[in-house]
Parts: structure tokens; C-alpha cells; sequence
């Protein structure tokens, strides 16, 4: 016995080594099993980077069998099974030949099984890219976790069509969420809200537009992670479509990993691999830049619960709050919904006054764009809350634009930003208490103000005599009368139904406004503009004051009636008309100003802006032409389509500028001192053949516009220092490099639009339709949106016939 005893030890001392690889080399072997504890050892990779085992959660006696980094501090989990749901500690998994891994709870009842496989899994391996195989004796993979992702990607993970990556529930619940990415059949890579009880998907608030319907070779078919760090979309014809930017941190040195938020934010995150106790991941991009303003469907809840708010933090991932008088249905999840702490009756309209009950909470720069049941137009502020106020189904009214939209509960993805410029009236009852705001206490509008500034007037006016009484009854009519009369006019149209609320500003106010005409924003063929700040509510409002140049002297009617048709128009890409000024030899038009200018500035800049910027600014000077031709009471022809009349919101939404001033302006005003209306470049032929003029020469200006817009070349520009070069003609140029197939010389080194080569040659067809020399040949802006837009087919153009812009 004791001559065994050395060779016992010895063989014990030659296992340990042994048993020591088959933990680091990756390999497992059937039969291998883990059980969830907190001393359990996972099956690492060969360099140790991953693990494969349980990882224990926040609540000590709770494991997700997982994948995670193992070498850095926070050991971030990047895969995980059992639709991370977790398992109770003594849980188990174990390999087996014919049911690849299998979870089991502490009474050995199956939770879960990697997929079922006849007899042929000889082993499994933990790899240093964090994907777990199950390998067949000929050493072909039958299972891998890369084919079955949950919320995150890792370089050369492949997503193919019908892949899925599913967001968790919260930061620390692994369930699915309410967020996904998926590459669909048509090959578009969508990414969309979900409800969780069905998971029926809801409107998609992102999409590659890597999807063809006619090219099935153009068809996104794979969403690659490559080894390199680079994300992208591969069509079936090879082009790539790359969706994060240049990488300046290799994966040599870190590591990288796409993650789908449990918020829905899109992110790539690095980590340096020679970990320090402070190294963190780094986010260095993501997507989309804006979340709370990038889901705007009718249905579901948006980035945050039904009556939160949304804003956006400093790195782009969105934070929720309850408004004032909601608190949060689960005070765990504050990604979740909001429950109001009374909801309106109606039946305590009928026991007393609205005002009685009820006040109003005013909100700055926060809406709830959709829950809409009625829209009031024109409205004042005023008018707004206490329409709400006095309905019992309205939760909040909107105030924008003299518009009021009127709100029912559940509200749905709210948001608040600076470039909503809205007001919101949320209605409190009296009495109940408040919670703590999580913005700065918001004003509350005293609805019985005009209640005790009647009761007073009354006591005065009882109080005095019958003839003191009389003049005050007309001293306060008359001051009342031209106060209002200063402020606002009113302007029935021809059939006395539509009234339009346009400010009159006098000189006086303007020249106070504008500091005395100082700061000049820019010269056009209708006058200077000069930037303005107007008072209103207490606070200073920035605009924008032309003063109109050749207008029609002594026509007050015919101004005001022209001014009248303008202030009719609301689109979302026209400018808005605040008001105007007509006093004497003083003629001014006052508009809304935007911070980022003109469409000119942006598109021919030091930076070519990208191709999806383009795209959605074309589309919105389109459906703006479309509007001003077709859906206006009475229809209005631009006549001066071109970069500098159109200028861009805070959000880049295209506006377009100096519409309808065509018939403030004497016969023979123009830019280009002729008798014709335009600009050099943008006008259409029939101007100088004595031809009708109609819609059509919009839709010619927009033609070489739009071509602007893909190329980035100005028109005019290149005639005058290029007049012997091929390119000096926008038109013929772009016609030969469709003709040839050569767009890529059409848009340069613009991979983004090169890698969207059918929507590309789509807008390239219709700017080349629009520029038709001959105006029957000319689409309507309908039918140029509706080309845009993929719902109607484009046919081949001819090449437009030669037409000098010099003429």
C-alpha cells in the first residue's frame, strides 16, 4: 500500500496539467457540465478573451448561462440563452451528443437545448472571436452561437436574411425588449419597436434602403461585422453599404462589439485589451443621432413609456421622465410608462366650472406628435389651453404655429427639444398634489385671471357714477379695439369662411426689432432681409425681416389679399409668415428664422453633406412645390425655385423661401433684368418664347436643382468659370453620365450614395424629366414626388434638348 502511494500522486500530478488545458485550450467534451454557483468555472477561449458558463446577476441567487468578456473588470456579456430568462443556482448545463447543450433546473427539468442533433456533436469550443461551436468529427460546425445572436455582434459575426437582434427589457433584464434589427427578405436592415406581449412590430424609425425590387442582385443579402471592426451591409452584386465610419481604434489592440440598447440606440463600443482597473467602453458611434425624434409611428409607445418625455443626453442615448402630475407606473423602470394621477371625467364638468376643477401646467418645447383628436387653426395661445381646458376629453393641447392640436390620453412618444418650439398645456385637477417636476417648475396659467379682471371692472364701474360709468365703458372698448387692431388683422378671403391671424407690426416696431435694419442675412430678387428679434410671451423670438423692393405703390388691398393667400399656407417645408408690415412706402414680411440657412451654404460648402441628407431635402422642396401647385385653397407658382430660397430648420428639413411674392412685385422686376421672373440657371425656356407660363417652370427649376442636390456642382458656377469645359452645362453633363452608366463621376467619391446606386440613378431620371424642354414633357410635382418616392415607376428620359442658361 504504501509503494502505491507515490504512483497514486504521480498520476493525480500528471492529470492536473492536463485537466488545466482542456479548461484554457476551448475545447469541451461531451459530457461536460457546469452548475450555477457563484464559484462555478465557465469554459474559456484559448487566449481567455471569452467565457461560456453562468454568470451570476445583481440578485446573487440568479444565473444567465452566457457568454461574456472575461479579461476586462466589468466582464460584459455578449451572448446569452434561454431568452435570457434566468436560472435559479443549481441549475446545470451539459453537453450531449444528440442534444448539443442542455439547460436544466435544479430538479433536472429541461429550461432549454441548443438545437437537436442525431448523435453527431463529438465536441464543443469556446473560440477567441466569443462564438461557441458544436463540431462534428469531420470537424464541420452544427451549431454556433454566432447563428443565433441576442442584442449584440462581434467581429466576423455574419447576420444573415431573417437574422435578428433583439434589445433586453432594461440594462440589468436580459428578456427581449421592445427594440429590434432585422435584415428582412427584400434585404433591408430595419430596426423597429416591438410589443412585447406578440411581438408584433410596429413602424420602422431606421432602415438601410439596401432593399430592390426590380434587381435582385442589388439586394442586401448579409450584415457583416467583419474582423477589421467594419459594420456594412452586403448586397448580392458585392457592393458594400457601410453603416459605421472609419475605424480608428483596430481590433489588434481593442476590443469592438455592436450592441443593440435596451433603449434602442444602436452602438459600437471599443475597449482596450490590455485592461487597466478604469478602462471602460467607449462608444464612438451610434445610431440614430436623435432617438426621442426618430420614432414617430401612430402606434406603440416610442423611445420612452406612454405619457413620458424623451431628451436626448450628452452621448446620445435618450433619458425618460414623467411630466408634472404623472408618476411612473413601475418605480423600477424609468424607461417606462407614466400614470397620470387623475384622469379627466367629464362628470365633474357637469357638477361646476371647468376653472374650478381644473388648472393648466404650461410646458416648454415638449410635444406628443401623435393621441391628436382635434386640430384647431388658426388658434392663439390663449385659445389653445382653454379650448383644453374646457373640454373634459383633452389631456393636453399643443400650441405651435397658430395651430393647437388637442390631445387624449395615453400620450405617445413625447419629446422635448428645442427644435419642437412648442408649447404644451397639460391640464391638473386643483388640489391634488403635484409630484416633483423633473424639469424646472413649469408656469401654471391662471385660469380664473380673466374671471377677477371682469369682477373688478364691474366694481369700478358699479361704484361710479352713471356717466363715469359710461365713458369708462367707452374708453375701454376703444383702447381695446385699436390694442388688438395694432397687434392683429384679419383678412377674410374671397368666400368669407378661411381667416388667417397675421401679425401687422408698424415701422417703428421693426426698426426696434432689427436693431435699425443692422444685421443683414442675405440680398434676393424680392429685397434684403435683415435679422430681427421679436417679443412675445416675455421672451425673444429670432426672425427674419425682408423688405420687399418694386412692390406694387398704392395697392393696399391687392398687398394684403397677396399677403393674405401666403399666411394661408402651412406645410412643414415652407417657410412660415409670422406677419407683416404695410405702412406707408414700408413693406415688410416677417418669417420665422432658421439657424441653418440656406440650402446653398449647406450643399456647396467645404463638406459635401451626405447622401441621405440630400435624398430627404429633395423629397421636401418636392412635396413643398406640391403643395404650393396642388393642395393650396389657391394655387401659388414660386417662379424663383433655387439653392437660396430654400433653407433649413434645426432638424435640416428642408423650407422653402419667397414663395408668392411673384405678384407683390412689378411687372419687370427680376434678377436678371429681363422681363422674365428667375434666376440665371434655374429658369425655364419658356420665359423667353412667349409660351404660357404655368406650374411648369417650378418643376424645370427643380430639375436643376435636384441635380444640384446629387452632384454638389452648382449650375451657374459652372458656366461662368468653366464655359469650355465638358461640365458647363449641369444638365448635358448629367444626361451623359447616365447615359454611359458613369454616376460615380456624377457624385464623386460619395460612397454612400455610390453603395444607394438605384435611388441615386431614380432621382438622377426624374431631375432629367423635369428639365424637358418642352413643359408637356414635364411631370407635375405630384408625379415628381411620387417618383421620388418609388410608388410610381420612372421611365428612361431622353436627354433634354440644349437650352442656355445664358440666354
Amino acid at each position: 500500500m504504501a509503494c502505491a502511494l507515490p504512483h497514486i500522486l504521480f498520476f493525480f500530478l500528471f492529470l492536473l496539467p492536463l485537466s488545466t488545458v482542456a479548461q484554457t485550450n476551448g475545447t469541451v467534451a461531451i459530457g461536460a457540465s457546469i452548475t450555477a454557483t457563484d464559484k462555478a468555472i465557465p469554459w474559456l477561449s484559448p487566449s481567455e478573451d471569452f467565457a461560456f458558463g453562468f454568470k451570476q446577476l445583481q440578485d446573487k441567487d440568479l444565473f444567465l448561462l452566457s457568454i461574456w468578456y472575461y479579461k476586462i473588470p466589468d466582464q460584459t456579456i455578449v451572448w446569452y440563452a434561454n431568452l435570457g430568462v434566468p436560472v435559479p443556482s443549481g441549475s446545470k448545463v451539459q453537453l450531449t451528443t444528440n442534444r448539443g447543450l442542455v439547460l436544466s433546473d435544479p430538479q433536472g427539468r429541461g429550461l432549454w437545448n441548443s438545437e437537436t442533433i442525431l448523435n453527431d456533436v463529438t465536441h464543443g469550443f469556446m473560440n477567441d472571436s466569443g462564438n461557441f461551436v458544436l463540431v462534428r468529427s469531420d470537424s464541420v460546425t452544427l451549431w454556433e452561437s454566432f447563428k443565433y445572436p441576442t442584442d449584440t455582434m462581434l467581429p466576423t459575426q455574419i447576420m444573415e436574411s431573417g437574422g435578428v437582434l433583439f434589445s433586453r427589457q432594461t440594462e440589468t433584464n436580459f428578456s427581449r425588449g421592445r427594440f429590434q434589427l432585422r435584415l428582412l427578405g427584400d434585404g433591408n436592415l430595419v430596426r423597429n419597436t416591438r410589443e412585447l406581449a406578440t411581438g408584433f412590430c410596429y413602424d420602422a424609425y431606421y432602415w438601410s434602403n439596401t432593399n430592390d425590387a426590380d434587381n435582385t442582385s442589388n439586394r442586401g443579402y448579409q450584415v457583416i461585422f467583419n474582423e477589421t471592426g467594419y459594420l456594412f451591409v452586403l448586397r448580392r452584386n458585392n457592393r458594400r453599404v457601410h453603416l459605421t465610419p472609419q475605424l480608428e481604434f483596430p481590433t489588434s489592440d481593442y476590443y469592438h462589439r455592436v450592441t443593440l440598447n435596451f433603449d434602442g440606440v444602436l452602438n459600437q463600443y471599443y475597449h482596450p485589451k490590455t485592461a487597466t482597473g478604469n478602462s471602460k467602453w467607449t462608444a464612438f458611434w451610434y445610431q440614430p443621432e436623435n432617438i426621442c425624434v426618430a420614432i414617430s409611428g401612430i402606434e406603440g409607445i416610442g423611445a420612452c413609456g406612454y405619457n413620458s418625455i424623451c431628451t436626448l443626453n450628452d452621448y446620445g442615448r435618450p433619458e425618460c421622465s414623467c411630466p408634472e402630475g404623472f408618476s411612473l407606473v413601475d418605480q423600477n423602470d424609468k424607461y417606462g410608462s407614466c400614470k397620470p394621477s387623475f384622469t379627466p371625467s367629464c362628470e365633474e364638468y357637469d357638477r361646476g366650472s371647468a376653472e374650478d376643477v381644473y388648472g393648466i401646467l404650461e410646458l416648454k418645447d415638449t410635444t406628443w406628435p401623435t393621441s391628436n383628436y382635434e386640430h384647431l387653426r388658426p388658434s392663439s395661445e390663449d385659445m389653445c389651453w382653454k379650448s383644453c381646458l374646457q373640454d373634459c376629453f383633452c389631456a393636453v393641447s399643443i400650441f405651435r404655429d397658430n395651430g393647437c392640436w388637442k390631445k387624449k390620453l395615453p400620450l405617445s412618444n413625447g419629446r422635448k427639444n428645442a427644435s419642437v418650439n412648442t408649447k404644451s398645456f397639460m391640464k391638473y385637477r386643483k388640489g391634488d398634489p403635484l409630484p416633483p417636476p423633473t424639469f424646472p417648475r413649469s408656469p401654471v396659467r391662471d385660469t380664473k385671471k380673466n374671471n377677477r379682471t371682469l369682477i373688478l371692472v364691474v366694481s369700478v364701474l358699479l361704484g361710479s357714477s352713471l356717466f363715469v360709468n359710461f365713458v369708462l365703458i367707452c374708453v375701454f372698448r376703444l383702447g381695446f379695439f385699436l390694442s388688438y387692431h395694432k397687434k392683429f388683422i384679419n383678412i377674410p378671403n374671397s368666400d368669407s369662411a378661411a381667416e388667417t391671424n397675421l401679425r401687422c407690426f408698424t415701422y417703428k416696431e421693426l426698426v426696434e426689432a432689427t436693431g435699425g435694419f443692422k444685421e443683414e442675412l442675405g440680398r434676393g430678387a424680392f429685397g434684403i432681409v435683415y435679422k430681427g428679434v421679436i417679443q412675445t410671451s416675455g421672451s425673444g423670438n429670432a426672425v427674419a425681416v425682408k423688405k420687399l423692393d418694386g412692390v406694387i405703390q398704392n395697392r393696399e388691398k391687392e398687398f394684403r389679399t397677396e399677403v393674405h393667400v401666403i399666411g394661408q399656407t402651412h406645410h412643414k417645408n415652407l417657410l412660415h409668415l409670422i406677419g407683416f408690415c404695410d405702412e406707408g412706402e414700408h413693406r415688410m414680411l416677417v418669417y420665422e428664422f432658421l439657424s441653418n440657412g440656406a440650402l446653398s451654404s449647406f450643399l456647396f460648402g467645404d463638406m459635401k453633406p451626405s447622401w441621405s441628407q440630400r435624398s430627404q431635402i429633395a423629397l421636401g422642396i418636392a412635396r413643398g412645390l406640391l403643395y404650393l401647385h396642388e393642395e393650396c385653397s389657391t394655387q401659388i407658382i414660386h417662379c424663383d425655385i433655387k439653392p437660396q430660397n430654400i433653407l433649413l430648420d434645426d432638424c435640416y428639413t428642408a423650407r422653402i423661401a419667397d414663395f408668392g411674392l411673384a405678384k407683390l412685385l412689378m411687372i419687370n422686376q427680376s434678377q436678371t433684368n429681363t422681363g422674365i421672373r428667375g434666376t440665371k440657371g434655374y429658369v425655364a425656356p419658356e420665359w423667353f418664347r412667349s409660351k404660357p407660363i404655368t406650374a411648369k417652370v417650378d418643376v424645370y427649376s427643380y430639375g436643376v436643382l435636384l441635380l444640384e442636390i446629387i452632384s454638389c456642382r452648382k449650375s451657374v458656377g459652372y458656366l461662368e468659370f468653366h464655359s469650355g469645359d465638358e461640365k458647363a452645362i449641369l444638365t448635358d453633363w448629367a444626361c451623359d453620365c447616365f447615359l454611359k452608366g458613369r454616376l460615380d463621376d456624377l457624385v464623386g467619391d460619395d460612397m454612400e450614395a455610390l453603395n444607394d446606386w438605384n435611388k441615386v440613378e431614380r432621382f438622377l431620371m426624374v431631375g432629367l424629366w423635369c428639365v424637358q424642354e418642352d413643359p408637356s414633357l414635364r411631370p407635375t410635382m405630384k408625379k415628381v414626388t411620387q417618383m421620388l418616392e418609388g410608388v410610381v415607376e420612372v421611365e428612361v428620359p431622353p436627354c433634354p434638348s440644349q437650352f442656355s442658361f445664358l440666354s
